[in-house]
């Protein structure tokens, strides 16, 4: 089979079948992951990085070339997490960039974007090493150039013969791998891509692609290195994601940077920043870049810990284990998906039901598309818990990459999902598993999760993660306001008396969302929509310390997103500078707010 050239939906049905080939290969690639750090996490980054690029093009449609590229580069610079998924997104970037402006291209072309792609990455690397991802990548540009081939089939196939021979040489560029008896991690991913690439070409099957060697044959590289302490000063594998209009440069940002830690790369596209930084001041780290733009997302994981917890595997022979402690929560947690993407954190979908259709929250329905359906009047689904089978599914998953794992739950409360995913722990016995009843829903729930993701990070224990979220959720809440009451009155949790003297008067009832889940509380009102934003700030003051010294909010909206700015302005003059997330309502809530309501949740960690 002859293909002369690349379009987009060629482009994009080969990414597709890349990142789904080089996603089983995951376990195999944390396992031989010894450099730069051997924390045996490279297969989860790079699978985590590649799942967000097929996320992104399962829902593009472009017919160009460039515009998909530029769609899978944007998407792995969102997704990327450590050094091979930022080196990724670096290549990938370059790759676009080098085909802008044509809907298809030629293999000569092709060539010429692979070589781009490698010198962006090679040019923005602090200190590039050889035996790595760069020179894999490097090396199969350069074959690409060579190949003078007019068929991508014959290309391709070219192709990965070139990088596999590149990958075997990376020992002999780097001792710590020859003395550990691998490959660069971080380099095999790369020539899984291609050969997710070649197999799809061919017609092969991915999901018979041979399983790697039991650990029982093959000893865990990671775990049988030394930590390099002399080597490796610093502690905390740091990465962030900033936006704004106004970024600086990548080589502004590097140069403060470097001050901090090594290991550091910097990506910047349009309006989004990317760092990777291995330091010991992670929160130094943090509030610099709180002045360059919004701070999307932020994490720091304690590769020392990682380390331990893959030496106790190896040790052990168990499944080899990146990290002691892994996240699970449900949909109704509403976290965006660049923080989900960020942590690793695994969600399982709530399911609403319309008529004989079963759909998936937040993968077959967005939040958005319900609210729509919510402001049309359009009969809407009902909703319901997850099955225990799809928490037991999550908990493998999560398992094959974690000790221990810890559940944030929306409230028993509110639904029975706390109850399946109690169901679902009592029958798996592939690690311990330790649920966190939220009491709430949204984004309470959502701040706890990230709580708990943070303290894993950071190498906290599950029961210490257990125990502190259980104490900051007796002083934490959300408040909410509706722009009418009618579907809480048809659920049954305002009475329809005084809902109908608010409507009547054009009273703004503030509610808040108490834990035992029967009535909402009234705690404030307003008349007319122009006060509600100060109704809610009252009912703020009332609940909060005079003094607030560690606090975060979440702001929920359900079909209003102009009220998001308005409420993080008002929340930012009376208490500074603090986090607040934001997202639509799940649907959940939203079925019984209607559109229009919003609410602000608040986590307070003093």
């Amino acid at each position: 089979m002859r293909i002369a050239y690349l379009d987009g939906p060629r482009l994009r049905r080969s990414l597709l079948a890349a990142c789904e080939y080089t996603q089983h290969q995951r376990r195999e690639l944390n396992r031989i992951n010894v450099f730069p750090v051997p924390d045996g996490d490279t297969g989860t980054n790079l699978s985590l990085t590649v799942q967000a690029i097929a996320d992104h093009l399962r829902k593009n449609e472009d017919r160009g070339f460039h515009a998909v590229a530029h769609e899978a580069a944007q998407a792995a610079l969102l997704g990327a997490r450590g050094n091979a998924g930022m080196m990724l997104s670096h290549f990938l970037l370059g790759f676009a960039a080098q085909t802008r402006g044509k809907q298809r291209i030629s293999p000569e072309e092709f060539g010429d974007a692979l070589n781009a792609g490698a010198d962006r990455l090679h040019n923005a690397l602090e200190r590039p090493v050889e035996g790595t991802i760069l020179t894999v990548m490097r090396d199969t540009a350069l074959a690409a150039l060579e190949a003078k081939a007019h068929d991508f089939h014959q290309l391709m196939s070219y192709l990965v013969e070139r990088a596999r021979a590149s990958l075997e040489g990376t020992p002999d560029l780097l001792p710590v791998l020859k003395k550990a008896g691998v490959v660069d991690a971080g380099g095999k991913g790369f020539v899984h891509l291609l050969e997710g690439v070649v197999r799809y070409i061919q017609g092969d099957s991915l999901v018979s692609v041979d399983p790697p060697p039991a650990f029982s044959e093959t000893a865990s590289a990671v775990g049988q290195v030394e930590y390099p302490a002399e080597a490796e000063r610093f502690r905390y594998c740091t990465e962030a994601l900033v936006r704004g209009e106004n970024l600086p440069t990548q080589n502004v940002v590097r140069e403060w940077l470097r001050q901090e830690g090594d290991s550091l790369i910097v990506v910047r596209s349009e309006d989004v920043l990317k760092i990777h930084v291995h330091t010991d001041e992670p929160d130094r780290v943090f509030a610099y870049l709180k002045t360059l733009g919004s701070l999307a997302t932020h994490k720091a994981e304690d590769m020392r810990a990682q380390h331990a917890a893959a030496e106790r595997a190896a040790h052990g022979h168990l499944t080899l284990a990146r990290r002691p402690v892994g996240i699970v929560t449900d949909s109704a947690s509403d976290l965006p998906e660049e923080i989900v993407r960020a942590h690793g954190i695994k969600v399982v979908p709530l399911i609403l039901v319309r008529g004989e259709e079963n759909l998936r929250d937040g993968v077959d329905i967005t939040a958005e598309e319900f609210h729509q359906a919510l402001r049309g009047k359009e009969e809407l689904p009902t909703t319901s818990q997850p099955p225990p089978g799809a928490f037991v599914k999550a908990y493998e998953r999560v398992a094959e990459e974690a000790e221990e794992v810890v559940g944030v739950m929306l409230g028993s409360n509110l639904s029975g999902t706390f109850a399946s995913a109690e169901a679902a722990a009592f029958h798996f016995d592939g690690a311990p598993v330790h649920l966190v009843d939220s009491m709430g829903i949204s984004l309470l729930q959502g701040l706890m999760v990230l709580k708990a993701a943070e303290m894993a990070e950071a190498a906290h224990s599950p029961m210490e993660i257990v125990e502190e979220l259980n104490r900051v959720r007796l002083q934490s809440g959300v408040v909410l306001t509706v722009d009418s009451l009618e579907r809480l009155m048809a659920s049954g949790r305002v009475g329809r008396g005084k809902g109908w003297f608010a409507s009547v008067f054009g009273i703004k009832p503030v509610f808040s969302v108490p834990t035992d889940g029967l009535a909402l509380e009234r705690v404030g009102r307003a008349l007319g929509r122009k006060r509600m934003v100060p109704a809610v700030l009252d009912v703020l003051r009332k609940r909060l310390p005079s003094e607030v010294d560690k606090i975060r909010f979440g702001v929920i909206h359900v079909g209003c997103p102009e009220m998001v700015e308005r409420v993080t302005t008002a929340l930012r003059a009376e208490y500074g500078e603090v986090e607040i997330l934001s997202a639509p309502a799940t649907p959940v809530i939203a079925t019984h707010t209607g559109f229009g309501a919003w609410a602000v949740a608040f986590l307070l960690e003093d």
